[in-house]
């Protein structure tokens, strides 16, 4: 194996950027996620002999002039990195609209740094996380069923960014004006020779992204040869996707031997006594993790969303939240504060009243949320000097692991596809090497929060 560097991606909320570090390191590709940019010194010093980093991002929450503003200076940053492959993140649950987290414009901004003279590939499917793409139709599991993303339970009633269309292309068109060609399932059977002659042709339409298909495996690891393929070529790649980019690129690398097939980058970590845990999460995967939590040693702490965010009344609030989690902990248990149990719980009309009110913009709601429960968490844990803590919410968790001064992470141990526990590394102390494990709404099955605290 050699020390360069492989790939390199920027994920546009915290907890995809956790799943693709799970994602490489289950494919023997020691990674580090970093909530900034890094310096070339502190990937050749401290990290010296990883094959891959990552930039933890919120550009998910952003507008499309946020989104310019964030990802301009990051897109220049990793094509100056010199990494074959240049990953934008994405959910794979494809959570975006024209207003909020447009992949369309990650996509025009990444033509604009890279290059226009190619179009880029967009990989959405990944069989390991129960998430397919059909002839350009998504398909995302809930719980034991595969739903079309415009009829899933919890995507189609997102809050903010609500999926009533499961044909990317479509959905891509309300973003972008640029063009998309397909490489379905059929241009995908048979030998890598064959799929790559149909790319040929595909390409030769000129089509400016490229959907690929993904059904099961053998599909998933042969989009992954033809995105390296032409990584190779070009010396430089810019893709769009979910986790299942580094899914196929690693199938890809074990077969081909740039990586090996059985490092393990793993061990057990064991129980701890308490875990706090806090979650920002209103989907029923996560409302079903609760209540399994509650019903085994969790102890739970409703938080009333409209208190903690309207700044008359956020830090009264927040401290009698911290007293009474200290109080849980005092008495041996673990704490739990939810902000919401499923989608039918949202304290939604009299929160953006409230918020209007005290003269902010119903938007501006999952940043005050996420960073009172950020400080929330550093009073907590730091106070209690405990090891290992976990965060519930894609959005929530980048806020929260912002406000503790974490600048980078590394996988432990998988616990779900998706939310694994990770190690900290943080310029204080106090939250330097600790535990967490930071997870979408959709990730995991109900034991989770307990697998969590019992480290297994």
């Amino acid at each position: 194996m050699t020390s360069e560097l492989l790939l390199s991606y920027y994920a546009d909320d915290f907890t995809g950027s956790t799943d693709v570090m799970e994602a490489l390191a289950l494919g023997g590709v020691r990674t580090v996620l970093f909530l900034a940019p890094p310096s070339a010194e502190l990937l050749a010093t401290r990290f010296r002999g990883i094959r891959a980093f990552g930039i933890a991002g919120v550009s998910r929450s952003m507008s499309p002039a946020e989104m310019e503003a964030e990802l301009g200076p990051v897109f220049a940053y990793l094509r100056a990195s010199g990494t074959p492959v240049v990953h934008y993140k994405m959910c794979s649950t494809f959570d975006s609209s024209p207003d909020i987290g447009s992949i369309g414009k990650a996509a025009e901004l990444g033509r604009a740094a890279f290059g226009d003279a190619h179009p880029i590939p967009l990989l959405v499917g990944a069989p390991a996380l129960g998430r397919y793409t059909v002839f350009g139709n998504h398909f995302a599991k809930g719980g034991n069923t595969v739903h079309r993303l415009d009829r899933h339970p919890t995507m189609s009633r997102h809050p903010v960014t609500p999926m009533d269309e499961a044909d990317l292309r479509l959905h891509l068109a309300k973003q972008t004006k640029l063009t998309v060609g397909l490489m379905d399932i059929l241009a995908l059977d048979g030998d890598e020779a064959s799929a790559a002659e149909r790319l040929k042709r595909l390409l030769a339409e000129e089509p400016e992204l490229v959907l690929f298909d993904v059904l099961d495996e053998e599909r998933l690891e042969r989009a992954g040869a033809l995105i390296w393929q032409e990584a190779a070529e070009r010396g430089s790649r810019f893709v769009i996707g979910s986790s299942g980019v580094e899914y196929a690129l690693c199938a890809h690398w074990r077969r081909t031997g740039l990586t090996e097939p059985d490092v393990a980058l793993f061990e057990a970590r064991g129980p701890v006594k308490q875990l706090f845990a806090v979650s920002g999460s209103c989907s029923p995967v996560t409302e079903a993790q609760i209540g399994y939590a509650l019903a085994n040693g969790f102890r739970g702490i409703p938080v009333d969303v409209e208190r903690l965010v309207v700044p008359d009344e956020a830090e009264a609030y927040r401290g009698k939240l911290r007293e009474e989690a200290l109080a849980v902990l005092g008495d041996g248990s673990s704490p739990l504060l939810y902000t919401a149990l499923g989608p039918e719980n949202l304290q939604t009309e009299r929160l953006r009243s409230s918020m209007a009110r005290a003269g902010h913009a119903s938007l501006d709601t999952g940043r005050l949320l996420g960073e009172q429960l950020g400080k929330l968490t550093r009073e907590v844990v730091g106070t209690a000097g405990l090891q290992r803590f976990l965060v519930a919410g894609g959005d929530t968790s980048g806020y929260v692991t912002r406000e503790l001064g974490i600048y980078g992470l590394e996988c432990l141990m998988p616990i779900a596809p998706g939310g694994p526990l990770c190690l900290s590394h943080a310029e204080n102390p106090a939250f330097d090497g600790k535990e967490l494990a930071l997870k979408g709404g959709q990730v995991g099955v109900d034991d989770y929060f307990v697998r969590v605290r019992d480290g297994r």
